[in-house]
């Protein structure tokens, strides 16, 4: 029997471990495989552009199946549900379709080794309003859902202006953290927002944009020296 090495995560560190392993490790003493909820990958520090619309995820994102069949690893689409610890086994749980209906029953992967790779997620420090009211950037369904709430405002915004070219209209936006996304966020917006018109929105460019970024600290950028 094989060695079964399982890694759940298909972030950057999980989908580098699994390249690495099948690339040395091989098929014929080892199967890898990768637990994932997402059918593909986008680099994380990616997904503001995503957000703002300046860059194509399709054509930068990874494919899993074609990623895995070319490194030597098997990918397992779904999430992680539990860990039986004295079975050995990692159970992922079922998939639904868009209204409901189950298509892929709870499944149990057993394993010699296991890796847990998930990441991490935003840190909202308990900023009021935030975990109600945020669209947060983890994935790339959450960016895509932002920049398509974003598109649907700036065309909301364009076409008041139409109306009525005195309306005082505008797309507000705050920015909750004043780290490396926030910053790239808000500047990547004033980006797109410029290039608006050439996709048919030309009562639109970045005069209509408010950006404001809300940072608990003393300046933006912390973790960047001061000079």
């Amino acid at each position: 029997m094989k060695i079964q090495i399982v890694v759940v995560g298909g972030g950057a560190g999980g989908l580098e471990l699994v390249r690495w392993l099948g690339a040395r490790l091989g098929r014929k003493d080892f199967d890898i495989i990768l637990v994932e909820r997402n059918h593909t990958h986008v680099w994380k520090p990616l997904l503001h552009e995503v957000a703002a619309g300046s860059l194509d995820a399709n054509l930068d994102e990874v494919g899993y199946r074609s990623h895995g069949h070319r490194w030597g690893y098997r990918f397992f689409y779904g999430s992680l549900e539990a860990i039986d610890r004295t079975a050995r086994q990692v159970i992922v749980a079922p998939i639904y379709d868009d209204d409901g209906s189950e298509l892929v029953g709870r499944h149990r992967l057993r394993y010699d080794y296991l890796v847990i790779a998930i990441g991490s997620v935003s840190n909202d420090f308990g900023t009021p309003g935030v975990k109600d009211h945020c669209l947060f950037l983890e994935d790339r369904h959450q960016a895509d859902r932002f920049r398509l709430k974003l598109l649907n405002h700036c065309l909301r915004v364009s076409r008041t202006m139409s109306a009525d070219p005195t309306d005082d209209a505008f797309v507000d936006i705050a920015i909750v953290g004043g780290g490396a996304t926030g910053v790239e966020l808000a500047a990547e917006l004033y980006n797109a927002a410029s290039s608006l018109r050439h996709y048919g929105l030309e009562i639109f460019d970045e005069t209509r944009l408010r950006v404001t970024l809300i940072e608990a600290g003393p300046r933006i950028l912390p973790a960047l020296p001061d000079a």
